[in-house]
This record gives structure tokens, C-alpha cells and sequence, in this order.
């Protein structure tokens, strides 16, 4: 049985180590699409830091991916998500301001 997507949301972004990150990556992609350097700069980040919590993301089925060329992998909002943002506004309006 899969986990609905409001306990995946809760465990992968405040349950988990590097939740904080992964809540950034998400109200990132949620403003534009964007593919991981794009991220790292954005998010003044280590490109592998991102490499490792997109994979997490990808693996929770919280983001979904466009490959073009071997750099121009785009990151999206599950279809998921999109239907249900709700969710995600509700766990980051818990966070506060520290998400602008």
C-alpha cells in the first residue's frame, strides 16, 4: 500500500534529515522548473547537496524530471503535488518566513 502523499510530504520534509533543504528545492521548483545548477545557484548550494535530495524527491515521487542532453535535466512538481499543493503550502506556512 502507498503511503498518502500528505505522510510521504510530512516524513521526507520534516521527519528526515535534510528536510529543511528538500522543503527549499520544492517551493523553488513549485515558483519555476529548474535543473540542478539552476538549483545550487539559487539556493547557494553544493551541486551534489542538490544531487542527493533530488534523488529523494524522485524516489518519494514528489518531483518529476525532463532529461535534455546530459545537462538539461528540468525538475518539476510531481503530478501529484501539483493537484494536492495544498499540502505543501500547509507544511511550509509551519516553517515561516525562513523559506523567502
Amino acid at each position: 500500500m502507498i503511503a498518502p502523499l500528505k505522510h510521504i510530504l510530512w516524513f521526507v520534509l520534516t521527519g528526515s534529515k535534510g528536510g529543511f533543504t528538500r522543503t527549499k528545492i520544492l517551493t523553488s521548483v513549485k515558483k519555476q522548473p529548474k535543473n540542478t545548477n539552476q538549483l545550487a545557484k539559487d539556493l547557494h548550494l553544493d551541486y551534489k547537496t542538490i544531487q542527493h535530495h533530488i534523488r529523494v524527491l524522485e524516489e518519494n515521487s514528489l518531483i518529476t524530471s525532463v532529461r535534455k542532453g546530459s545537462y538539461g535535466t528540468m525538475y518539476f512538481l510531481s503530478e501529484e503535488l501539483e493537484q494536492n499543493i495544498m499540502l505543501l503550502d500547509e507544511i511550509t506556512n509551519q516553517y515561516g518566513k525562513e523559506l523567502e
